[in-house]
């Protein structure tokens, strides 16, 4: 690979801030981090913010991007590094207008080319694919095959994440296949040995693979 794979890492579906603050403290403390994904699902727009005011600096002192899941409204509002929007959310043409030019949007695209084309085409910072494995995070509406990270590292400059049931285990075929990024939630959060022996974990292994 000419590019060193990078970690993504997503929050839990649902957290309590205390602990959670200090969970993820650990975990960036582990190695390398490209940013943290806050993913809240039926969480009301205040206590977002509430829990993102929080997060954001914790990130941001480890050197890694803060983003925020589907709302490009409340990450400019908290002053986000970036958002994630999925294809059921506010497009990506709107993500961008509320978050400016030099901030970040990725855009899923489950398994399809096409989708990544035309985010790509778009202006979108990185295009997500998968899921890849059986999660438990959600139930996959839609799956990917190493492959479409293969063609696409040939084909496209625009930077590929690999989402999905993700584990240290099992990322080695999704890091050989091309992904410039993999995504992380349980992953991280329920490694046996806890988030920082996880985040080094999967650092070392993107190392062996670069190296």
């Amino acid at each position: 690979m000419s590019n060193r794979c990078r970690l993504y890492l997503i929050t839990p579906p649902h957290l309590e801030l205390g602990a959670f603050s200090a969970a993820l403290a650990d975990a960036l403390a582990g190695g390398d981090v490209a940013c943290v994904q806050l993913r809240l699902k039926d969480v009301a727009d205040d206590e977002v913010l509430r829990i993102g005011r929080a997060l954001l600096p914790i990130v941001q002192t480890a050197d890694a991007a803060f983003i925020l899941n589907d709302r490009p409204d409340l990450a400019a509002k908290l002053g986000a590094d970036g958002v994630h929007v999925g294809q059921d959310d506010a497009g990506y043409a709107e993500a961008r207008a509320l978050m400016g030019k030099d901030r970040i949007v990725g855009v899923t695209c489950h398994g399809s080319r096409h989708l990544a084309m035309e985010a790509a085409e778009a202006g979108a910072d990185y295009v997500a694919f998968g899921a890849f494995y059986p999660t438990g995070t959600k139930e996959p509406k839609h799956w990917a095959e190493p492959e479409i990270l293969e063609i696409w590292s040939e084909v496209a400059e625009t930077p590929c994440v690999a989402i999905g049931g993700i584990t240290i285990e099992n990322a080695e075929p999704l890091v050989r296949a091309g992904a410039d990024f993999i995504a992380v939630s349980a992953g991280v959060w329920a490694h046996p040995e806890g988030p920082r022996a996880a985040v080094a974990a999967f650092n070392n292994l993107f190392d062996q693979i670069a190296g």
